[in-house]
């Protein structure tokens, strides 16, 4: 390859990874900008999405947040049912369902209220598995609960199953974990993308 043509490939390929970087940045901001948007308002069932257990199987921070939100939702009345979502992670013999369950019950929200999605492992599980159940119940719309940093992907995996969200964000947890959240965020979107662009199933994970 001659100098030129290497300089051109050289070339071209810098303006490649600053329009990657620019759509990066973009990405990013349009997540930090869905996470301050709360679209609360009546529907048929709170949906929380589920987060990790500590090691000695009672919920995490994120959960924790999220679970409370769900549970002060509950108590203005904008529905009638919560169900908590997420199977077990290695390592756990509690679901984090179970988890988030059981901080509901702490914030006033009786048993009868509350559904379990103790299945899932994903994103997208999350969404498959609550599909079926809102099938069950005949529920058409729901709030979806989540840290903020994860409901612009979340609303998008949950539209592709056909179930209308109004998406509310959790208390924010600090600045750095946003910052490290928002940027794994960007990563996931990109691959939810590649995902959709290629026609995998929509639980694809690659073997590693």
């Amino acid at each position: 390859m001659s100098r030129i043509l290497r300089s051109k490939a050289a070339r071209i390929f810098g303006i490649m990874i600053l329009i990657w970087l620019f759509a990066c940045v973009v990405i990013g901001g349009a997540v930090l900008v869905y996470a301050g948007q709360d679209q609360a308002q009546d529907a048929d069932a709170i949906i929380v999405l589920g987060s990790g257990l500590r090691r000695d199987n009672r919920p995490g921070p994120a959960l924790v947040r999220r679970s409370r939100h769900a549970a002060e939702l509950y108590a203005q009345g904008l529905a009638d049912t919560i169900i908590c979502t997420g199977g077990y992670t290695a390592g756990r013999n509690r679901s984090e369902a179970d988890g988030c369950r059981e901080v509901l019950m702490e914030n006033g929200v009786p048993e009868s209220a509350i559904l379990l999605e103790d299945q899932s492992r994903s994103t997208e599980e999350n969404a498959l598995y609550t599909q079926t159940i809102m099938l069950e119940h005949g529920f058409e719309d729901a709030i979806l609960v989540s840290d903020g940093f994860h409901l612009l992907r979340a609303q998008w995996i949950f539209s592709q199953v056909g179930i209308s969200v109004f998406t509310s964000p959790a208390d924010s947890p600090s600045t750095m974990t946003l910052l490290i959240s928002t940027a794994r965020e960007v990563a996931a979107l990109h691959w939810q993308a590649i995902k959709t662009i290629l026609n995998l199933p929509f639980t694809y994970v690659p073997v590693v």
